[in-house]
């Protein structure tokens, strides 16, 4: 286990449900259990698809310390398109995404990396549901949570021409300093994961440094996206502190005013998501 934080900080989007390369899913109490021991007192759990949207409303519905996101994923999306199964699947998730528990209307938006550009359909699909995402985030009230891979200005594009709520976080940025500023421009909370930590990511790293201190978050992304050492092993909300440290380091700041720092601004982007259930 990592050594505790200073300050508890929540991890913002993690996928407890998730089964990776076989391994067991750890069960929930234990999973919250370990994060807390380290200063991860509160998490975000993402689902996105039905089945795990369902067990995100669930599960936060069982646990105080959980909210849930509910969307289709982009991949997912050109798959119910090209399937003709879109609107009814859309359908569930918007009744889903009224639930009390649910803060979060993600993650949703753009995949160009499994969606290739000759797969037209699926393409058209996915913009066709990020919309409707981004409608449902704005008539709700709920926070959206965008998905983005290889399509930075896509993004940009659907959500300059939708029109974007009045909070919205870009889940594992995965950009440089010149789209960060887009993106701040626009009014997002940067969310950061264990890529951070990673030897190739200096361009990352860059737009951390000048995001300004009250749009930064942190997440996981667990099971995925393990922060260095410890690449290559299931990753979990108890390692966000390997993150943040680097995160600490990486903008020359004390580690426990960043700590709170990020939770006060988790509470801003999600809406008070916690504060509402005390």
């Amino acid at each position: 286990m990592p050594e505790p934080l200073p300050v508890p900080v929540v991890d913002n989007h993690c996928h407890l449900d998730v089964v990776r390369d076989g391994e067991p899913v750890v069960p929930v109490a234990q999973a919250l259990a370990e994060a807390a021991a380290v200063g991860v007192t509160r998490i975000v759990q993402i689902g996105c698809d039905l089945p795990g949207a369902r067990w995100a409303v669930e599960t936060a519905a069982a646990h105080p310390s959980v909210v849930a996101g509910v969307a289709l994923h982009p991949t997912d999306a050109a798959r119910l398109g090209t399937a003709g199964r879109l609107d009814e699947a859309f359908a569930e998730i918007e009744a889903l995404a009224a639930h009390p528990r649910v803060r979060a209307v993600g993650e949703t938006g753009l995949d160009h990396h499994w969606v290739p550009p000759e797969d037209a359909v699926g393409r058209a699909a996915q913009v066709e549901s990020f919309r409707r995402h981004i409608d449902l985030a704005k008539r709700l009230d709920r926070t959206l949570v965008i998905h983005d891979r290889d399509a930075h200005d896509a993004i940009l594009e659907v959500l300059d021409s939708e029109g974007a709520p009045a909070r919205w976080v870009m889940h594992c940025f995965s950009g440089d300093a010149d789209f960060a500023r887009r993106c701040l421009d626009r009014g997002a909370h940067l969310s950061f994961a264990g890529t951070v930590t990673f030897k190739n990511a200096a361009p990352l790293r860059e737009a951390l440094r000048i995001t300004p201190r009250d749009r930064v978050l942190v997440e996981t992304d667990a099971p995925y996206l393990t922060p260095t050492p410890y690449r290559g092993r299931r990753n979990a909300s108890y390692l966000v502190p390997l993150t943040m440290r680097v995160m600490a380091q990486e903008r020359g700041e004390d580690l426990a005013e960043l700590c709170a720092a990020v939770d006060a601004n988790t509470e801003v982007a999600f809406g008070g998501a916690w504060a509402s259930f005390r």
